[in-house]
């Protein structure tokens, strides 16, 4: 089975070179990503000179693995915005999310780009009593914001529920298409793309100056982090202001006619519901969730093996033909971190935690900053989601728990002493946290049989990473940091790799 997402499959890009030399540019964008794409896109439309700077394979990060629904719909999210940021603000965020959706709509008429895009209206449902009056005061919000919606007690797909709440007239498509014609465009502008080409640090004197982890150097004008994770915290504490989230997703083929809508229940575990087309022609059903925080200690093939019993109970579905994982932050107020890292830095920008919405959200993002950049400052969402934002009654509630979840994890690992195994006896793919020389260490049997013995401690602030089983990777549950089963960094906040041990005496 494919542990790349139905859209990677699906879609074939050009392969962009390594960054070989030091290169001089007006706008440097650290990640090939919606955000950054998109970005490109914006900023070379309006003649500006663009580097665009990816560590892997431009797409191959949390755009390539989202369910991309396009939608103002993001849970249960705006009855708490008015309480805790204000009716204003909240319906800010609403106006900002359909800004979003009406430019990728208008991207796709007006360049006729062959994406898949259809509109569908989109549900969040339950079937718990216990959430029905959350349910409703969600509806309640919708109707103080004037968010075209309705409560209705029987949905299109014939799934268990006891009531949903629908929002008109959103969207779904098939991202990577969509950014495919984006990525040519701005190439086609001048923007110069260099894959495989990690950013490892700043300086920062008149201008700022990107370091590669091959000492290669981009002296910009501007800098746009549009990783998941902020490459460079540059004092923004973001490591303590946000927190990870692992979901995953199974799909399969869908037979017959399709109700049509995009689903997502509002109790756990978590399920949400859309289809796709694979080919232009056959429509594949996408199933996610099982959201948990990152590198807890459980068994993550589980969260897969649930997915695909949903699938197969309530629709028939045994064949699965996909199955992938994503990895998203969520902020203090559960809204994005977009604009200049910090108060005193107004010439590099963050655009971080979309909790999972990222279509809308990295679409905002690209736009804000791309009017910062090149309109004087002239965009209507700008202090909304500001980074330097901060209000009291969520954030230092949410910044107490948070990072007491941190010191949590952080005191457990040390404490942790795992029993002396015979790694040798390790089978082809399995892992193991064993003690070798009085130290905890994690074991991994390649296909090759070649053992890969690794300190956990994360080499970010000392959390002890944990292995997980479905993606074979070392994940951190202290701030979402991420490896590779080698020791090699996937994704930050860390930058460098597990430190490898050796079994010789």
């Amino acid at each position: 089975m494919s542990s790349k997402s139905i859209w990677q499959v699906d879609t074939a890009f050009k392969e962009f070179p390594k960054l070989q030399e030091t290169k001089q540019t007006e706008v440097c964008i650290v990640g090939a990503g919606l955000t950054g794409i998109t970005a490109a896109y914006l900023l070379s439309k309006k003649g500006m000179k663009v580097i665009l700077l990816e560590a892997d394979q431009v797409l191959s990060g949390v755009t390539g693995h989202t369910t991309a629904k396009v939608t103002a719909q993001h849970g249960m999210i705006y009855a708490e915005l008015i309480e805790t940021i204000g009716k204003e603000k909240a319906k800010q965020y609403y106006q900002a999310m359909q800004e979003a959706m009406h430019f990728i709509k208008n991207e796709i008429t007006e360049n006729r780009i062959d994406c898949n895009y259809e509109e569908q209206d989109a549900f969040l449902y339950t079937n718990d009593d216990a959430y029905l009056s959350q349910l409703e005061k969600e509806a309640e919000a919708y109707k103080a914001l004037d968010i075209p919606g309705e409560l209705i007690t029987e949905m299109p797909l014939q799934i268990p529920s006891k009531q949903a709440l629908k929002m008109k007239g959103q969207a779904q498509f098939h991202p990577l298409k969509y950014l495919q014609f984006m990525l040519e465009e701005a190439v086609k502008n001048g923007t110069e793309v260099y894959e495989q080409t990690v950013a490892m640090t700043l300086e920062y004197n008149r201008r700022s100056t990107v370091i590669t982890k091959d000492e290669h150097r981009v002296t910009c004008d501007y800098l746009i982090a549009a990783t998941q994770f902020p490459y460079i915290d540059h004092q923004g504490l973001y490591f303590a202001k946000m927190y990870a989230e692992q979901s995953y997703i199974v799909s399969g083929k869908w037979t017959g006619d399709y109700p049509g809508g995009m689903y997502i229940n509002v109790e756990n575990p978590t399920r949400s519901i859309r289809t796709a087309k694979l080919n232009n022609k056959d429509t594949y059903l996408l199933v996610g969730g099982e959201n948990h925080r990152s590198g807890v200690s459980l068994d993550e093939k589980l969260c897969y093996e649930n997915l695909k019993e949903f699938a197969k109970e309530q629709f028939d579905i045994d064949d699965i033909s996909y199955q992938w994982s994503a990895q998203d932050f969520t902020t203090l107020d559960k809204m994005p971190y977009i604009g200049p890292i910090t108060k005193g830095d107004p010439s590099i920008f963050v655009a971080t935690g979309y909790r999972k919405w990222g279509m809308t959200n990295g679409t905002i993002a690209a736009k804000i900053i791309a009017d910062t950049i090149t309109e004087n400052n002239e965009n209507p969402y700008k202090e909304l989601f500001s980074p330097a934002r901060f209000s009291s009654k969520p954030m230092l509630k949410n910044l107490f728990s948070f990072n007491m979840e941190v010191a949590t994890e952080l005191i457990k690992g040390k404490l942790d002493f795992p029993a002396s195994r015979d790694i040798d006896e390790l089978e082809v793919g399995e892992a193991a946290i064993t003690t070798v020389k009085g130290g905890r260490v994690g074991v991994y049997k390649d296909k090759e049989d070649k053992l890969h013995v690794l300190d956990t401690t994360c080499t970010h602030l000392g959390c002890e990473v944990n292995w997980n089983s479905a993606d074979r990777t070392w994940d951190c549950p202290c701030h979402g940091s991420r490896y590779h089963y080698d020791g090699e960094v996937m994704a930050g906040p860390a930058k460098e790799p597990l430190r490898k041990v050796s079994l010789d005496d």
